[in-house]
């Protein structure tokens, strides 16, 4: 069976033992977030998050491309990162015929049942339109497991079963292929990633919602929510006042006139 759960790739001879010396690398424990940072960012959203790290001085955030899997308008998770890193295949290593043999030894059995209830998992997979990297059976297992919701620079298959599961999943697309039937193999888990141009280090925060994904160290969570929850009051009252047939120019960016309006409002219904 391959790591989705299906028939594998034909046999190419006899299996070859994996090499315990290759065994996955990953990190044995990491400082996972607190509940208080999770739940201060539950209502900041990816686009607000990315532009208050900008503001203090960490501009590479996003993950760029993996994309919900979803198209829901409320898809949105918050929780902390357990990485999987895939590589590219090596026949002295890793190909796809010895998966038989390994499959249950490499990383990417490894961070599954590393999971605990909340975990985002964010997979670095070079983007790959082949690698399907994510099926029914591990996903399946995820959710088993409380895990959060997936981030995949990568492909998934089946698809169908997997929206059925309700998991929240950003990737790049879908692919009929499972893990390791093309060019990559999964070999490390909880140990830093590059994900779609970001770092992403095991425990660091993720927020993703239609927007995307956006890393969040720990140490940013807290003020940076306090921070976002107050622009997002500010961009709601914008919002309302030019829907009310208001100037851009007076109500966005809040600023002058407009922002005394603003923090007068929120004096008057007790707000401050």
């Amino acid at each position: 069976m391959n790591p989705n759960g299906d028939q594998g790739a034909p046999s190419t001879g006899e299996a070859r033992t994996y090499d315990s010396m290759r065994a996955p690398v990953h990190t044995a424990s990491f400082k996972r977030p607190t509940a208080r940072m999770v739940e201060a960012l539950t209502d900041v959203s990816a686009a607000t998050a990315c532009a208050k790290l900008h503001q203090m001085g960490i501009t590479r955030t996003f993950i760029d491309g993996p994309v919900p899997l979803h198209r829901e308008p409320d898809v949105k998770i918050t929780g902390g990162a357990v990485t999987l890193q895939f590589l590219p295949q090596r026949e002295d290593v890793f190909s796809g015929a010895d998966q038989e043999d390994a499959e249950r030894k490499t990383a990417l059995w490894g961070v599954l049942e590393s999971v605990q209830p909340g975990d985002v998992l964010v997979v670095s997979a070079y983007a790959s339109h082949f690698t399907g990297c994510l099926g029914d059976m591990l996903v399946r297992y995820f959710k088993l497991r409380g895990g959060a919701g997936i981030v995949v620079d990568g492909r998934v298959r089946d698809a169908a079963r997997i929206r059925a599961l309700g998991v929240p999943v950003w990737c790049t697309g879908v692919t009929p292929h499972y893990a390791s039937q093309t060019e990559l193999f999964p070999s490390a888990f909880n140990v830093p990633v590059g994900v779609g141009g970001a770092l992403v280090t095991p425990g660091d925060l993720i927020v993703a919602d239609e927007d995307g994904a956006v890393v969040v160290p720990q140490e940013k969570a807290v003020p940076l929510a306090e921070d976002s929850l107050l622009h997002q009051d500010r961009e709601a009252f914008a919002r309302r006042r030019l829907d009310e047939g208001g100037r851009l120019s007076d109500y966005y960016p809040l600023t002058g006139a407009g922002l005394s309006e603003y923090l007068a409002s929120r004096t008057a219904d007790g707000s401050v």
